[in-house]
């Protein structure tokens, strides 16, 4: 009989998938993560972990499963809170839930499991995976969800053919209504539990809060660029080659404060990232201020008015050699090889048509449509039809 430990999380999906893997003859183990000490900075009424793992607790109870609490949230510290840390101070904008389903739930979670004698670990993800064979070797494929409105592949983007090799979703060809449907009918009390938002494991954390207990407030300037400057014009020069033709289209524009006028003042350009909109608190202008370029350095926020402003939009970006990542190893790409595919820079985007340029220094990603608020340090994905084959980050 196969053991498979579930990370169960307290909601409704962790719940049904339990259930299912206990209906497919497994022995199910539930495990719940804590990952998260200090409430000083969780929004403090709702302690979420408390409440979530009291839910996961009852859960194990109604489904007859054994049932308990591992605390990493040491580890948890170390790999994303510190990670975060240091990325935001680079003007950089990480993504934690992919981050911690690399480092925590299919890395240090999966190897407690494992040393529990489990041959799987589980989750609550809407993913599916398949395997096929390739010259003779298996072959794992993570597939989006079937529930187009809930795939969450996207956040399993850097996972590698060892961790799905042990990795099972079995929520993942259902919708969310089916889930919650099964959930109702076992009467699980997670059943009409909404989603949960936030950092992944550690509740509704406020950000610029969570930023400041590190990274210092200090005083900058908001400047707004106007849609018609000239710095959008700028003519690509003859001849250039395609990987110079891709660094042009994936360029950083050099704004300067000169090139725009004052509008108001922020606490720390680091709290802030392209296409933001919100927490400006820049009165008086006739259309919303979104932010096209964020400069740690020099301290300053770059704006322009609309959702449509010139400075919100690139044809390319580069992920740099080190952080291109295939799920699929054996569809890598070579230096000067191509590949056309379908990609997303952020999670709930839909899928973009776009090409791969593998080159010595790294690899372009080059979009049929200009793409808005491509930031750095997000992760962008990259699909065959419904499967993801790789990912990387944005530099």
């Amino acid at each position: 009989m196969k053991r498979v430990v579930v990370g169960l999380s307290g909601g409704v999906d962790s719940s049904v998938a339990a259930y299912l893997l206990q209906q497919e003859g497994y022995e199910v183990i539930g495990l719940f993560m804590k990952n998260w000490h200090d409430d000083s900075v969780t929004i403090s009424n709702e302690c979420p972990w408390l409440e979530d793992s009291n839910d996961a607790l009852l859960v194990a109870e109604k489904l007859g499963i054994p049932f308990q609490t591992v605390d990493l949230s040491e580890q948890y510290k170390e790999k994303i809170v510190d990670y975060m840390f240091n990325e935001y101070e680079k003007g950089r904008t990480p993504n934690p839930d992919v981050l911690c389903n690399r480092e925590i739930k299919f890395d240090v979670f999966m190897k407690i499991a494992l040393s529990l004698g489990a041959d799987y670990v589980a989750t609550g993800h809407y993913c599916q995976k398949s395997e096929i064979e390739v010259n003779g070797e298996i072959v794992y494929q993570l597939r989006a969800g079937a529930d187009t409105n809930k795939d969450q592949s996207y956040f399993l983007c850097q996972l590698s053919q060892e961790q799905l090799a042990k990795s099972l979703f079995p929520i993942g060809e259902l919708t969310k209504p089916e889930v919650r449907e099964i959930a109702a009918q076992m009467d699980l009390i997670t059943a009409e539990k909404k989603d949960s938002q936030g950092l992944c494991f550690i509740g509704k954390v406020r950000l610029p809060e969570f930023l400041q207990q590190k990274l210092q407030p200090k005083d900058g300037l908001i400047i707004q660029i106007d849609k018609n400057d000239s710095v959008y014009n700028s003519e690509k020069e003859e001849g250039l080659t395609l990987e110079e033709d891709l660094a042009f289209d994936a360029r950083k524009i050099p704004y300067t404060p000169e090139m725009g006028k004052k509008v108001g003042k922020h606490q720390g350009a680091h709290y802030f990232t392209t296409g933001q909109r919100k927490g400006l608190n820049v009165g008086g202008t006739t259309d919303p201020l979104f932010i096209i370029a964020t400069n740690v350095e020099t301290n300053t926020i770059y704006t322009g008015l609309t959702s449509q402003h010139p400075g919100l939009f690139k044809k390319a970006l580069l992920v740099e050699k080190s952080e291109v990542h295939w799920i699929r190893k054996d569809m890598a790409l070579a230096n000067g090889e191509t590949m056309e595919v379908m990609a997303r820079i952020r999670y709930r985007q839909p899928l973009q048509n776009a090409t791969l340029h593998q080159f010595e220094n790294g690899m372009y990603i080059s979009f049929e449509e200009p793409q808005s608020a491509i930031t750095e340090g997000q992760f962008v994905a990259w699909y065959l039809a419904d499967e993801l084959v790789g990912s990387g980050v944005i530099s």
